[in-house]
């Protein structure tokens, strides 16, 4: 009879470690795919980031007097790279989208820079870039819902505080991002 309780508790006790190191793993894998997803989010940002200088200088030659307009791309770019949480990631990408909204807005008074192979090569590389990053964006929402809703449900509830993982933050767009850019000339 002792036999049988002890085979009993040994198996227990196998199951309750068996369980928390499914939890824990869970819950830590899931931590890191938001982690990837945001590093994947940071490669499109600078990837965008890489381009605008090129662009800057295609455009320089013919806006000469459109400096308001280039120094607010340049302006944005900086913030782009400077912005370290979700948060600030976010609002300096859509400061990033109504800087070049405004730059190939304004390229459309400029019938040589349209026309200009550079230029053309360059506003395709940026447009690839925009789907790349919101594919990106998306993902790494994906993965935090992913990781909100285990941290949430039952069983693994029970194991979010010892696993020391916490919810992801969505990458939201801002109030100012959801509305149309607003072009100036």
């Amino acid at each position: 009879m002792i036999v049988i309780a002890v085979f009993v508790l040994v198996l227990l006790l196998v199951f309750v470690g068996l369980f928390f190191a499914t939890g824990l793993n869970k819950l830590r894998t899931q931590r890191v795919s938001v982690d990837e997803a945001s590093a994947g989010v940071d490669v499109q940002l600078t990837r965008r980031a890489e381009l605008i200088p090129n662009l800057i200088e295609t455009v320089r030659g013919y806006m000469g007097h459109e400096r308001d307009t280039l120094e607010a791309v340049t302006k944005a770019r900086t913030d782009a790279q400077t912005a370290s949480t979700i948060g600030e990631k976010s609002a300096a990408d859509g400061e990033m989208r109504q800087a070049l909204a405004n730059v190939f807005a304004v390229a459309e008074g400029y019938p040589d820079l349209k026309a200009s192979a550079n230029f053309q090569q360059l506003q395709g590389e940026l447009g690839r870039t925009e789907d790349l990053l919101a594919f990106a964006r998306q993902y790494y929402n994906d993965a935090c819902a992913t990781l909100n809703r285990t941290l949430v449900t039952i069983p693994w509830s029970f194991l979010a505080g010892m696993s020391g993982v916490e919810k992801g933050v969505f990458y939201d767009a801002p109030d100012a991002n959801t509305a149309p850019p607003q072009v100036s000339f």
